[in-house]
């Protein structure tokens, strides 16, 4: 069977790490052909090496092998991910979601695609998760939950069932979600935070419990 081509976009050290989920998959059962990664020209000359694998170089580089590679987005900021995936949307690629082979989960779970979902993390029942949604190292996710596009999640964080995590909002390295909370499209919580209430959109939260330090104007992640 053939080994599928993936393509990931970004070379950071997010991006390094969704290449150790690959390589993980292939310990236990080849699948995928990591060709190397894209960034534009500022950030990375092509052929040069990022973890043995070289720079591919741009954009342009997707729309010539549209037809024989998927890609996934290894860069972890929400509004600077969604402005990648729209370039690369243009050139015709397709996506892949890729889940570490040491996540629990269960067959009840949807995935939309371009997901990453890293090692360690625990994913219950009836969630559902949207599009380039990033789950980083051992988080949990209880039943019910809703992440919609964009969603990331740093190491450790915990989100509690029934919550709902709207669109491009970034969720700090070990924070906390209690149960029914939602947290509003583009908003950011700090690291450790708990959030016992709602949060609004384009807001900034931290503490324990979280409060409101900043608000940002509508449609900021556009810019």
């Amino acid at each position: 069977m053939a080994m599928r081509k993936i393509a990931i976009i970004g070379a950071g050290g997010f991006a390094r790490e969704v290449l150790d989920i690959f390589e993980a998959i292939n310990e236990r059962n080849p699948s995928y052909d990591v060709l190397g990664f894209i960034v534009d020209p500022a950030y990375g000359t092509p052929g040069t090496l990022v973890n043995d694998r070289p720079i591919l170089g741009g954009f342009e580089w997707l729309a010539d092998h549209r037809n024989e590679v998927s890609a996934v987005c290894g860069v972890g900021a929400p509004e600077l991910r969604r402005r990648l995936i729209a370039r690369a949307r243009e050139t015709g690629v397709r996506f892949a979601s890729v889940i570490h082979p040491g996540v629990i989960t269960t067959r009840w779970n949807n995935l939309g695609e371009g997901t990453i979902i890293a090692a360690g993390c625990i994913l219950t029942n009836r969630i559902r998760i949207g599009d380039h949604v990033q789950v980083n190292l051992d988080c949990t996710i209880g039943h019910d939950v809703v992440l919609e596009n964009f969603v990331t999640l740093a190491p450790g964080v915990h989100v509690s069932g029934d919550a709902v995590l709207e669109e491009g909002c970034s969720m700090g390295t070990g924070s906390v979600v209690i149960e029914k909370k939602k947290i509003g499209a583009w908003s950011i919580v700090g690291a450790g935070s708990t959030i016992v209430h709602d949060v609004p959109r384009n807001t900034t939260v931290v503490g324990i419990p979280g409060k409101v330090i900043k608000t940002r104007p509508e449609g900021w992640h556009l810019s």
